[in-house]
């Protein structure tokens, strides 16, 4: 047993089970396992569970963390999904080894345990709609009723079940179901479905089947086969414990995994309903699964969101009993966190506006020492910055008659500019409409550096581009996907009409030079699908601490 695996103080409850079964000799190990459907992408919620199993299992001498692919539904299911989920828990910085598997691989095996349970009179064809099953389940208030097709005999049963397998019946013609209570308080254990007709090819086994076992059938068993000792799953599937172990203690087999439940991620300002995220991407609403909106793994990697800041998130929330919502907010401090350890620190302007500096002669130019760290400038070195007569400021960094508190650039005030010098605005030019065009001011030539020689303070420093040697690019300024924080609160298709309309806004602006060749980094990624040397598109990653309460004030 580890080190970590012994300590039972600030274990979280999922751990500490694992720490008891270690120490009672229960398990020599433990094997957990990732089991998505491919119907589509991962989504922060999954990476949670991702975090959690395979940690664990990582955690432990000899532990395993299957990936497995319950792909038992030939109607959503795609290799497309299955090749995005693979390359999305290696990006996170996890490894299946030789541990990877697919539920459809077990279907013969699945079929065999389905026939056991028939010849066992616990489980029976049924010949009821879909409506008419509704119909005889009950309430929550009241138990279920019988079905007609109940007491078929084993071998009527076994009979009508080959005769599924081998395609004689339509599409919801016959189910198998098993027999179990159908007065069941547990509405999951009224005769749950076992199996049904699909006359739909499989993405892996093509024809060879046209009935699919359920979901609750497949997980259970393929659970047992591969010797999974922690079955780990969200709160949903707590009542459906029941099934998943009367499915494993009827079915002929050595080997009875435990199912543990733990609260599922929800986070606010966005939708972690598959079904929602389709409805995102098949309407339009975004440009695919990696829209750096989308709360996808790989809508997160595209904006530059780092697998280091994501397990790091998941460590913060933790691993409870309880379902909450948790803040976007934690998320974006733990990719700020992250952000600040590694990311170098260039300088671009997203709203130019224009400064011609008076006394800096018009044939010269300059380079300027710059650090990638401020703080730590050894860590990645320096660049050259060029500086010349006209340069490119923020057009929020003038005001013609700032407040008292404001310390940035303003009629006769000086400020610094950043590893540059001091200017001081000294007049001010517009257009035939009032807007503030240009800026003239004079620099202090023996502030070169950022610094004064005699001492003198400045309470304002601010970024800049040399105008001449400035790189135009598009920048594409991401942040909140929905305006409301439960946009999924009401009626289902309504939380489209949440959608925050400055979820994207892009900006034409212009680069530091050093940036043509800009590897991905920074609190601005470079764009992985459209950036190129000759047109620069740049993602920003998080946005400023500040900026969503402007958004969420034009919302309101």
């Amino acid at each position: 047993m580890s080190t970590h695996m012994k300590r039972t103080a600030g274990l979280d409850f999922i751990r500490q089970i694992a720490a008891d079964d270690l120490a009672s000799g229960k398990h020599k190990t433990v094997i957990t396992r990732f089991p998505p459907e491919p119907n589509g992408y991962l989504h922060i919620g999954h990476a949670k569970s991702i975090t959690l199993n395979f940690g664990l299992a990582s955690e432990i001498p000899g532990g395993q963390c299957h990936l497995r692919f319950d792909d038992s539904n030939p109607e959503t299911e795609d290799m497309e999904y299955v090749e995005a989920i693979k390359r999305d828990v290696k990006w996170l910085g996890f490894d299946w080894d030789k541990h990877l598997y697919f539920a459809s691989d077990y279907f013969e095996k699945l079929y065999g345990f389905a026939v056991s349970l028939i010849e066992a009179n616990k489980a029976y064809v049924c010949s009821l709609s879909e409506e008419e099953i509704r119909k005889y389940r009950g309430t929550v208030t009241q138990p279920g009723t019988d079905s007609p097709y109940r007491n078929r005999t084993a071998a009527e049963n076994l009979d009508l079940f080959e005769r599924m397998r081998s395609g004689e019946f339509a599409d919801g013609k016959h189910v198998l179901r098993a027999k179990i209570d159908m007065a069941a308080p547990n509405m999951k254990m009224r005769d749950p479905l076992l199996y049904r007709i699909r006359h739909a090819p499989h993405y892996r086994t093509g024809n060879t089947w046209c009935i699919y076992p359920m979901y609750d059938f497949t997980h259970c068993l393929s659970d047992a086969m591969e010797g999974i000792t922690h079955s780990l799953c969200t709160l949903e599937f707590e009542n459906n414990r029941a099934l998943y172990e009367w499915i494993i203690d009827n079915v002929p087999g050595p080997f009875k995994p435990r199912q543990i439940e733990f609260a599922r991620l929800n986070l606010n300002y966005t939708v972690m309903s598959k079904r929602k995220l389709v409805e995102l991407v098949e309407g339009g609403h975004v440009s695919g699964w990696d829209d750096p909106r989308l709360p996808t793994i790989a809508g997160l990697r595209r904006r530059g969101v780092t697998p280091e800041s994501i397990r790091s998130f998941c460590d913060r929330i933790g691993v409870a009993r309880a379902n909450s919502v948790v803040d976007m907010a934690l998320l974006e401090n733990s990719i700020r966190d992250d952000l600040n350890l590694k990311a170098p620190r260039v300088m671009g302007v997203l709203d130019p506006l224009k400064v011609v500096i008076l006394n800096y002669p018009e044939d010269r130019d300059e380079e300027l020492d710059a650090p990638y760290f401020p703080d730590d400038p050894p860590k990645m070195g320096y660049r050259k910055v060029p500086f010349s007569r006209e340069l490119y400021i923020e057009r929020r960094d003038f005001m013609e008659d700032p407040p008292k508190k404001f310390f940035r650039l303003a009629p006769g005030r000086e400020v610094r500019l950043r590893w540059a010098y001091f200017i001081t605005c000294v007049d001010v030019k517009k257009n035939e409409q009032g807007e503030v065009v240009e800026l003239h001011c004079n620099y202090d030539p023996q502030t070169r550096g950022g610094d004064s020689p005699d001492g003198r303070r400045v309470k304002g420093t601010i970024h800049w581009v040399s105008a001449s040697h400035a790189v135009p690019a598009q920048v594409r300024l991401y942040d909140r996907l929905f305006a409301e924080p439960m946009p999924d609160s009401g009626k289902d298709s309504d939380f489209i009409q949440h959608i925050n309309p400055h979820s994207l806004d892009i900006v034409d602006a212009v680069v530091e030079r050093s940036l043509c060749d800009a590897m991905p980094g920074g609190y601005f990624f470079t764009d992985p699908e459209d950036h190129t040397a000759g047109s620069p598109v740049f993602n920003r990653i998080v946005p400023l601490r500040d900026s969503w309460a402007k958004v969420a004030g034009k919302s309101k």
